[in-house]
């Protein structure tokens, strides 16, 4: 592979953090791109540690200073990932020694965005799925985009990737910190030239203290907008009506709801087990019929945002169908894991209460007539806080039967915020709603098991591995 302007420089890069999974894909982007790698971490295990060893990325662990004299040489540039904190200890040593260090969302506006139309997928939901399906129509259209998304797409070869000739960069719009010395989002550092924008809720409660400083920092990303360049935005909630009002460029407005008013809007929504299909108005005209792979009316928003950028983007309605249906959807994001006995275990990373709601709204509308389990841990910053305790009684309603986790280590947040999976089960029961709470996977998987029976869907809702909760409950029911 040639190497990509911007990256001839650098001969070694060495990665702190190397095996999140956005560092982990951009090591090995690095690496196929001929530039030396190595890198670092506390733990290192499968499935990362086989991707960082098959790419060739040199990997020690646990972080201690002593690793700079292991990694052999002095690096051209030190990467920094955002779980580092400044007590790490080989980041010290870098520090002492004075390495040149930045982290990866500032590696990119300097070495990689500059020369690119950047497009950034941003909003509190949606946005992997969004950033995915849009870099996957681009590169099924012959548009050759770069990209880079904060998940797993069925459908891309990998997460990082830059095109020595191309024209786009697909960004997904993290709104979390970039660094334990830049407190700022990551998308600030990422050049917009074209912003979707998807949702702007309260989350992140570990970073933003109200919903006003989650609204700030996504207007800082509308004023950071290229001149020439455009907002999308979906307009269902007076948060994002109130920021468009700042935009300094074009705003081409979407949403399902006809009271809104938009630029687009879709009717006509289906859904079945092969995905939805619906069609596209702009203003009071039909003028698009779309399918999808994917389930529910929030992926055909998702999929609205995408057909508004590409047809902007001078792609034919034939392109832009054509990349749409073949979309093969992201891993933990009602991923099929497995079905025993008639029992269909789904995978979801849904956490927020609005993902969770949507999330089952679109499993029952695709699984139609089989009763819907929900398994759900909360495990995010947010989710482990009782900010949103009562929202989330109201987001189970189109589950048939509910089992909640104890809360993942509430160790670090005061008791008077800490989110009660007790309280949850009996507001749920208050509401006529069947659930359970357990304290252990174990015990989770026998209820579970349990209550399952021949035609069910069971969802499994959680943003980390949630202890193998899924390949566990799929042997129980192997065996029972």
């Amino acid at each position: 592979m040639k190497t990509p302007n911007g990256l001839s420089q650098f001969k070694h890069v060495h990665i702190i953090g190397v095996c999140g999974t956005l560092m982990g894909s951009f090591a090995s982007f690095l690496r196929r791109s001929g530039v030396r790698v190595t890198g670092s971490d506390q733990n290192i295990y499968p499935p990362m540690s086989d991707v960082l060893h098959a790419a060739g990325v040199e990997v020690v662990s646990p972080y201690d200073a002593s690793n700079l004299d292991k990694i052999g040489g002095k690096p051209d540039m030190v990467v920094v990932g955002n779980v580092i904190g400044r007590a790490n200890p080989e980041m010290i040593a870098f520090q002492e020694r004075g390495d040149v260090y930045v982290s990866l969302p500032e590696f990119m506006e300097k070495h990689l965005l500059p020369g690119t139309r950047n497009l950034v997928v941003s909003g509190t939901h949606g946005k992997t799925t969004t950033s995915s399906l849009l870099a996957h129509v681009l590169n099924v259209s012959n548009q050759k985009p770069s990209y880079f998304i904060g998940g797993v797409s069925q459908s891309l070869p990998h997460s990082f990737h830059v095109e020595n000739d191309g024209k786009y960069f697909v960004l997904e719009g993290d709104e979390y910190d970039t660094a334990f010395w830049d407190k700022v989002p990551k998308f600030n550092h990422y050049l917009p030239n074209d912003v979707i924008l998807t949702s702007v809720e309260f989350d992140h409660a570990d970073i933003y203290a109200d919903l006003n400083a989650v609204k700030k920092a996504f207007s800082g990303l509308i004023s950071r907008i290229r001149e020439g360049g455009r907002l999308i935005a979906c307009v269902e909630t007076e948060n994002v009506r109130e920021l468009i009002r700042e935009s300094k460029v074009p705003v081409i407005t979407y949403s399902r709801n006809p009271a809104d008013h938009a630029d687009y809007s879709f009717i006509g929504l289906k859904g079945s087990t092969e995905g939805i299909e619906f069609t596209v108005v702009r203003g009071s005209e039909k003028v698009d019929h779309l399918s999808l792979q994917l389930p529910g009316e929030h992926n055909a928003l998702n999929a609205l945002a995408v057909y508004i950028e590409c047809r902007e983007l001078g792609l034919s309605s034939d392109e832009i169908r054509k990349g749409l249906q073949s979309f093969g959807g992201i891993k933990r994001r009602q991923e099929e894991r497995g079905e025993v006995r008639g029992v269909l275990v789904i995978d979801d990373f849904a956490h927020h209460p609005t993902a969770v709601r949507e999330t089952l709204k679109a499993l029952h509308m695709k699984y139609v007539g089989r009763r819907l389990l929900t398994v759900f841990e909360p495990r995010s910053a947010t989710s482990r806080r009782k900010v949103f305790q009562q929202e989330y009684t109201e987001a189970f309603d189109h589950s048939d039967e509910t089992f909640v986790a104890v809360a993942f280590d509430q160790s670090k947040i005061p008791s008077d915020q800490q989110f009660s999976s007790q309280e949850l089960v009996a507001g749920l029961n208050e509401r006529g709603r069947s659930a359970r709470f357990f304290e252990s996977v174990e015990e989770g998987v026998n209820q579970v098991a349990a209550a399952a029976r021949r035609g069910d869907v069971v969802a499994v809702l959680s943003n980390g591995g949630f202890g193998g909760f899924i390949p566990k409950l799929l042997e129980k029911l192997k065996i029972d």
